[in-house]
């Protein structure tokens, strides 16, 4: 699950430095930016509706060091509800991810696929990998099958990079087109002060479009490799030994138990969709929905009560990291909020972008959000530090709150496997292929999918997403 981003590259600032500098730019920032407010439509900081044209000064109310530092426990005092959300959710998905449910899945379709209509496995792996992400979160849990899908790729008489992009792909455009993954979109709303999950339906579409971009670019350059060999970029001199890989589909085999936890899973989705839309369910109530899904996998598996509790645990201690990442990210909105100069940056950020069209604006704020995952390459971590600017931003240039998040999330998701701060070079080693071959390759449909998620923008604005 990719919540934590860690900077994978030596040089790149810890994410904690970055936000602990941020939060002592914004204290400084404080004492030299004025201070001003627009009129809200209710109380309530950056969630509440920004009135357009109503900003003003107000006294200015510079930020302190003592102050500074005990924002951090402050934010995570405000931030409460989304870290212990983060908590629950995050380690009930790791119980229903350890029982091996989505690996034994993807080598079930794998054996009934491999060698038959080959160019299928394709679009057929992007489409299943990006579910899992747009659903349950999955991203590194699929690592471990890039050795896997590189060796089938060779074996069909493709190269690395198509077995690779299956997996980069799927996890990737599986975040970008997420309708409920509870670590970006789910954060993101939360910030925006949406229904969780809202929108949904339009966001499946946006994913279907990228995935059915990104398969026929990838399907092409297969189908190129396959007629000529020379037209690989790798230009690999024969398939690999595909024995260990082999021993890799007998460890992993589809038993009943594992359909009993696809069923469950599948309930427990349909059950989030119907509590949020039917009777507007929050944190609390989906908690409960995420802690059963996890509980019940276990149980279903056949596994103790120790060993449920244990399972749940390890997932509990990997996403304090960035749980405590939310809390420092509150803690800047905070000193932005408690100074009144947050609606002052706001402000200054409108300005250039009221005299474009409205479209110009929503493209510019996209185009913000994948640069600002360069630097902050985590999508729990962007949400917090990005949104209280855009959510407000977006009220003021008149672009609904929906489609500022989906802007958030299509920054978020593909860019991952772009950036070199992101997961790219972990993948790339995986797949034994050095990061500027898989830029070169890869870059010519990174624009393909970006220029379709401006059209998604576009027509989100067209239908008043």
């Amino acid at each position: 699950m990719h919540v934590d981003g860690e900077s994978h590259v030596t040089g790149i600032p810890h994410v904690y430095t970055i936000l602990f500098l941020l939060i002592v730019l914004s204290a400084f920032a404080t004492w030299v930016i004025p201070a001003g407010e627009y009129s809200r439509a209710s109380d309530g900081g950056a969630s509440a509706g920004v009135s357009r044209g109503t900003y003003h000064e107000v006294e200015s109310r510079p930020i302190g060091p003592i102050t500074t530092l005990s924002t951090v426990h402050r934010g995570m005092v405000k931030a409460a509800d989304t870290v212990f959300f983060i908590f629950i959710t995050f380690a009930s998905i790791s119980v229903l991810l350890s029982t091996g449910v989505f690996h034994a899945l993807i080598s079930r379709v794998l054996d009934v696929f491999t060698g038959h209509s080959r160019l299928l496995v394709i679009p057929i792996f992007i489409l299943l990998i990006g579910m899992a992400s747009s659903t349950m979160a999955v991203f590194e849990e699929m690592f471990s099958f890039v050795p896997i899908f590189v060796t089938v790729a060779v074996a069909m008489r493709y190269d690395a990079l198509v077995g690779m992009s299956i997996v980069a792909l799927g996890i990737g455009l599986g975040y970008s087109g997420s309708c409920l993954n509870p670590f970006t979109v789910g954060i993101a709303q939360g910030i925006a002060g949406l229904p969780p999950f809202s929108g949904a339906a339009y966001r499946v579409f946006c994913h279907l479009l990228m995935v059915t971009a990104a398969s026929a670019y990838v399907m092409l350059y297969a189908f190129s490799v396959s007629r000529n060999p020379l037209n690989s970029l790798i230009r690999r001199e024969g398939p690999r030994d595909l024995r260990a890989d082999g021993r890799m589909f007998e460890k992993h085999r589809l038993t009943a138990r594992h359909f009993a936890v696809l069923a469950l899973a599948a309930a427990g989705i349909a059950v989030i969709v119907w509590g949020v839309s039917r009777r507007g369910w929050y944190f609390e109530q989906l908690s409960s929905v995420y802690l059963t899904m996890g509980i019940g996998s276990g149980l279903i598996m056949g596994w103790p009560p120790d060993k449920i509790a244990h399972k749940w645990a390890e997932g509990a201690v990997e996403i304090t990291s960035t749980c405590l990442k939310i809390a420092f990210a509150r803690g800047i909105l905070l000193i932005l909020e408690d100074s009144s100069i947050l609606d002052t940056l706001v402000y200054w950020l409108s300005m250039p972008l009221e005299r474009v069209p409205k479209w110009v604006a929503a493209e510019a704020m996209l185009v913000v959000q994948t640069l600002v995952n360069f630097i902050v390459p985590s999508g729990s971590g962007q949400a917090v530090v990005s949104m209280p600017l855009m959510i407000p931003l977006s009220d003021v240039l008149g672009i609904s709150r929906q489609t500022a998040v989906l802007a958030f999330q299509f920054g978020d998701g593909i860019s991952n496997v772009m950036w070199i701060t992101g997961s790219m070079p972990i993948l790339c080693k995986f797949a034994e292929i050095s990061p500027r071959l898989w830029i070169k390759w890869f870059t010519p449909l990174f624009l393909i999918i970006l220029m379709t998620q401006m059209f998604c923008i576009a027509l989100a604005l067209a239908i008043n997403y």
